[in-house]
């Protein structure tokens, strides 16, 4: 079980070659990979996006590449000559419009101008590749510990609280049966006062069964117990957020009939305090893969 939040770092340094690559992920119901590096690397962000989704099935997933390169190569200036020709048209124009000037335009003052020359920049560089899927592969496996160690913290919990649920299901199950006999108690008395002890048997026994009927949770009952079941069957050794989410849904929607249906107070604070907890476990299967 992985949690889809986490952090790794990943390093290589060799040879000049300093690159490290960070991953960053948080919840999201897909998977949605956003890579931020160099433009040495921009071919390369496919290969980046390969292995993440080779790790994670869904969650947003920041990647940071850093790349600092120390190699002795030999490096190129480009002139832009438009640029520099401007440059001298404007001084002449202006010397025209102000004869006292000094005209002090020189090849030093060409060289100083910004984007006359630049160094050009280094374009693709495929022995950079395996340098570059390395370091990734050691941020993603940083971020992969520090995921699997928070989806254990998260399973625990989980498990804690569908006991919890589990505990409440089988004090509702206990209840229940007693519900139609309080009521049949209730109504004979009430009966019994209208008509100064004269009570007819056979219709407090029907009116207490058509109660009884109204209120049967037998059946989402037998459905919690199966849920329960079902939640304790599912693997752990993969991506089950989309399973268990789907179970608490079911849960949730079986928790709110025994709040329709039942008409004890003591069942319905059983519930709610049910419903509460399947909210909990909701929000904490938001985070897990």
């Amino acid at each position: 079980m992985y949690s889809m939040t986490g952090y790794g770092k990943g390093e290589f340094r060799e040879g000049g070659v300093e690159l490290t690559v960070e991953v960053k992920s948080v919840n999201n119901r897909y998977l949605d990979v956003a890579v931020k590096c160099p433009r040495v690397f921009l071919a390369y962000e496919e290969n980046i996006r390969a292995l993440i989704r080779g790790e994670m099935s869904r969650g947003h997933v920041d990647v940071y590449v850093n790349f600092s390169d120390r190699r002795e190569r030999e490096k190129s200036l480009a002139v832009d000559l438009s640029l520099a020709r401007a440059y001298v048209a404007a001084s002449e124009a202006l010397r025209r419009e102000f004869p006292g000037l000094h005209d002090d335009v020189s090849l030093g003052f060409l060289l100083r101008q910004p984007d006359v020359v630049k160094q050009e920049e280094a374009g693709e560089d495929d022995s950079l590749l395996p340098t570059l899927e390395e370091a990734t592969r050691r941020a993603l496996s940083a971020h992969s510990a520090m995921r699997r160690a928070e989806g254990e913290r998260l399973m625990s919990d989980l498990d804690a609280r569908m006991e919890t649920i589990s505990a409440l299901r089988d004090k509702i199950a206990s209840r229940a049966p007693l519900v139609a006999e309080e009521y049949r108690k209730k109504l004979t008395e009430r009966i019994s006062e209208y008509l100064s002890g004269k009570v007819d048997e056979t219709r407090i026994l029907t009116e207490a069964a058509v109660y009884s009927d109204k209120c049967n949770i037998d059946e989402e009952l037998t459905r919690l117990s199966s849920h329960l079941a079902a939640y304790r069957a599912v693997p752990r050794d993969g991506a089950m957020g989309r399973k268990l989410d789907f179970l608490v849904q079911e849960f949730n929607r079986e928790c709110n009939t025994i709040c329709s249906k039942s008409n004890d107070k003591e069942i319905t604070s059983l519930a709610l305090a049910m419903k509460n907890e399947i909210e909990k476990v909701r929000e904490q299967i938001q985070n897990l893969e």
